[in-house]
């Protein structure tokens, strides 16, 4: 049976999923389960319980097209904190320094260093949004580079199954799930349920791609920004769409993305130049599986130097290399890591890299003031393992986001 990511999934997967949603839950996993705020609340503020913002009411019209929405564009950005979210790692071990306290940590800006204003450690509750890429590009390149395992679907469910399996930890810890192809589309809500999870790896392992559209640009814009979309598959609500708060809404808590992507995008009306700076004004570390790498090393010397017309063969050599190069930058930027996987053997190792350097971020902050000049600002973090005042930077190695734009004078801004 063939399902789309798209305007009629709320209502597609209903139907493909009602067993799934009458089965039972155990009284543990039951309590577990956040309730829903209510409507005009957005969707996904939910593991921020502080934080109540009130929606407008709903109009009667028929809403807005995703696809249509403008405002995933809008480089937004808060007023004047600077959220960091950042890991240590000591250079010739490899391994991840725990046990740090804010004083341990210098904040520079421009070269000049800031005052630390808020601090939490690791043991600080995680929220995590995973965004899978469900589109026939990636389904066609996993197929033929892997000898045709499992419909194609192998490269790209693997990796997502294996780490929402190990993604809650404690009650405190929220996931959501988005998948896109020509859009993106919400499988379920943030949630601390492992049983809302297991009915997601279900949901995409009995379903298949039916798209040659894979917009990564504004799947990430969505899932960093907020938007409008398809209402939550799995929640099976008789509204089609919803509105959604961003990650960056979601205060008071460490945060990271997990992403299943082969980096090409096929979005007509959001340019890699305004993702890039959402990205870094985001400030939540990007952690991604790279697919399709057996396919580039198997036909990326054949492959036309530019693009075709259609369908999935359409990306040519040059897509292909610029696509790695956008998801390595996603990651450098926004203090995650970036893992090419050619082969299945190599993906334990990453998803265990991953975990850990998720589970050992720390939170740091620094006020920017009153300041709106509109420019690019670098950020360096160091740290200073003894506490003698100087950092240790032939030793050790900062691992966060590296760059802040502050608004103009009178530009919008969103906290």
């Amino acid at each position: 049976m063939k399902i789309s990511f798209t305007r009629r999934a709320a209502a597609a997967f209903a139907l493909a999923l009602c067993s799934l949603a009458a089965s039972s839950v155990s009284p543990a996993l039951a309590q577990s389960r956040r309730t829903p705020p209510q409507e005009p609340q957005k969707k996904n503020s939910r593991p921020d319980e502080t934080k109540q913002t009130q929606q407008p009411a709903e109009q009667t019209a028929e809403p807005v097209p995703p696809d249509a929405i403008k405002s995933d564009e809008v480089v937004k950005v808060s007023s004047n904190i600077v959220q960091i979210e950042a890991v240590v790692i000591n250079k010739k071990t490899k391994q991840i320094m725990t046990g740090l306290k804010q004083q341990n940590f210098q904040v520079f800006e421009d070269g000049v260093q800031k005052d630390v204003t808020n601090f939490s450690t690791p043991d600080a509750p995680i929220t995590v949004a995973v965004v899978l890429e469900f589109s026939k590009i990636g389904q066609f390149q996993a197929y033929y580079g892997n000898n045709g395992d499992r419909y194609g679907m192998g490269e790209m469910l693997d990796p997502t199954f294996m780490f929402l399996r190990s993604v809650l930890q404690t009650r405190e810890d929220y996931v959501s799930v988005v998948a896109y192809d020509m859009r993106p589309t919400p499988l379920t809500d943030f949630t601390n349920d492992p049983s809302a999870l297991n009915r997601v790896m279900r949901l995409l392992s009995t379903n298949r791609p039916v798209f040659n559209e894979a917009v990564l640009y504004k799947a990430l814009n969505f899932v960093l920004m907020g938007g409008r979309a398809d209402s939550v598959v799995l929640e099976n609500s008789e509204k089609r769409m919803q509105d959604y708060g961003g990650m960056v809404d979601i205060t008071g808590r460490r945060k990271a993305i997990f992403l299943v992507t082969t980096g090409l995008d096929t979005s007509m009306d959001t340019n890699l130049d305004k993702t890039r700076k959402v990205i870094q004004n985001a400030g939540i570390p990007i952690y991604i599986i790279g697919t399709g790498e057996m396919f580039f090393k198997k036909y990326g010397d054949d492959a036309d130097p530019m693009d075709g017309i259609a369908g999935p063969m359409r990306f040519g050599r040059m897509s292909m290399l610029q696509a790695r190069n956008t998801l390595r930058v996603f990651a450098e930027e926004s203090g995650g890591m970036y893992f090419p996987i050619t082969f299945s053997t190599e993906l334990p190792s990453a998803l265990q890299t991953i975990n850990a350097l998720m589970r050992n971020q720390y939170s740091l902050a620094y006020s920017t003031g009153e300041r709106r000049d509109g420019k690019r600002h670098k950020i360096v973090v160091k740290v200073d393992i003894d506490g003698d005042g100087k950092p240790e930077e032939k030793d050790f190695t900062v691992q966060a986001r590296q760059y802040y734009n502050s608004p103009k004078e009178g530009e919008a801004t969103k906290k």
